[in-house]
């Protein structure tokens, strides 16, 4: 798709970040105005760039063709700290630009806002998904990138923490942490961009074109529109997963036609009441065509999502607990939730160990720190089972509900309701209350 670059914004994607970096230019590039195609190796060599026997601060391969390039990079990772982490090649248009950073070679696509999106919709979603649910991804992944790019200041796009002050507490978050040379990452920590290696539909194309520079605005401002794959039937507020700031259109809710009918999931034991039951929600769905408009082959291996559990023993826990927060807790005698969301999620957790206790959140900083990856979701209830005489259980296990932090657009819901024929206004305006949706560009 040929995109005017006067009235499109251009976008900066970093790829991956190696030691060295394969790549192939499938058609002709230029760099420094002279052309250069086919396989390339890049190297990290004492603060520089190495190629072709060269050293350089940066490189930048600009298409001498914008309607036919391309260029394919090898072993990208995808899935970093997720389940489902693997490497392979994969194909981008536009130009790369290759720097030097924290010792490694990091490689940017850089290419237009519209051009991304086909890339986006097909590696978030399928490509064969409804065409109102492509619209409606096609708005709001627009909405989200375009809003992150107008944050400038270094803390908009960090880590954040909260209790720095107390030793027995530790609760931090993370959005765009460390993306300060490029606007977003390709992986699930911003949004999937897997280039055009993500076979593309013309439904995808239709909805683009459909939605072209359309966004959510709230306020006359642009929506943070934040989603994920189940909410687990209600959503969650922004606030319990990243910075302490209320957005009136990410309001909590039912995924379901009665969206005002939700208990009150902060509340211990109505939470576990409703983490332990399979309540109605769109998002509560076995149907395998629906969910094949959502799920790529790599997430079609989660099985389990709107309800799921874990089984750890003690030891087990106590070990993984060690290994990925860096704290030694010694023996786990209890996992005691603290704070739940509008969701059930738990934003804060205390880890009662003999040797350390502590309280730990929010819902990500939960879930990394509870599996060798990244646990499904912080919506768990905790059982200890087989207590031995000094109170310690033999068993851990961690009965959930959703995938993912829960906020904004459900994805596996929003195909529900595409599939029941919900145009994607309506999908919408589902997720994102009282928001409006405006056309920000030709």
């Amino acid at each position: 798709m040929t995109t005017n670059a006067k009235q499109v914004p251009q976008v900066k994607v970093g790829i991956m970040s190696e030691p060295v970096i394969e790549f192939v230019l499938n058609n002709e590039y230029r760099i420094n105005g002279k052309p250069v195609t086919g396989h390339q190796l890049v190297h990290f060599a004492d603060g520089d760039l190495e190629w072709n026997g060269n050293l350089y601060d940066e490189l930048l391969f600009e298409p001498m063709n914008a309607d036919s390039d391309s260029f394919t990079l090898h072993d990208v990772t995808i899935g970093v700290s997720f389940h489902w982490r693997r490497k392979e090649d994969q194909t981008f248009h536009g130009a790369l630009r290759l720097i030097v950073e924290n010792g490694k070679v990091t490689a940017i696509n850089v290419l237009s806002i519209e051009d991304y999106l086909l890339s986006v919709i097909s590696s978030e979603m399928s490509a064969n998904a409804s065409l109102e649910l492509l619209k409606a991804h096609a708005v709001i992944s627009r909405s989200w990138l375009l809003a992150q790019m107008t944050k400038t200041t270094v803390n908009d796009i960090t880590m954040g923490h909260e209790d720095e002050d107390d030793d027995s507490v530790d609760i931090k978050w993370w959005d765009r942490d460390d993306h300060l040379n490029f606007d977003v990452c390709a992986d699930d920590h911003c949004q999937r961009y897997q280039g055009i290696t993500r076979a593309s539909t013309e439904n995808v194309r239709q909805a683009i074109e459909a939605t072209w520079g359309q966004v959510l605005t709230y306020g006359g401002e642009l929506c943070d529109a934040r989603f994920s794959k189940s909410c687990g039937g209600v959503i969650e507020e922004f606030e319990n997963c990243w910075e302490a700031h209320h957005h009136d259109y990410l309001q909590a809710r039912r995924d379901d036609e009665d969206e005002d009918n939700f208990p009150d999931l902060s509340r211990e034991d109505i939470a576990a009441e409703w983490i332990l039951s399979s309540p109605h929600a769109h998002c509560n769905t076995r149907d395998p065509e629906i969910l094949s408009q959502v799920l790529n082959d790599y997430d079609q291996e989660t099985t389990d999502f709107y309800r799921w559990k874990v089984e750890y023993t003690g030891d087990e826990l106590a070990q993984l607990i060690a290994q990925r927060t860096g704290d030694d807790y010694g023996r786990i005698r209890d996992l005691q939730p603290v704070a739940r969301g509008t969701s059930g999620r738990l934003y804060k957790l205390k880890i009662v160990g003999d040797k350390l206790t502590k309280t730990i959140g929010k819902e990500l900083a939960i879930r990394y720190a509870l599996s060798s990856s990244c646990l499904y979701s912080s919506a768990f209830v905790v059982e200890r089972h087989d207590i031995d005489a000094d109170g310690f259980p033999k068993k851990f296990v961690l009965r959930g509900a959703g995938w993912g932090h829960g906020v904004g657009l459900c994805q596996i819901g929003a195909a529900v309701m595409g599939a029941k024929g919900y145009n994607y206004r309506q999908i919408l305006l589902h997720y994102f209350v009282n928001a409006n949706i405006t056309k920000l560009y030709d």
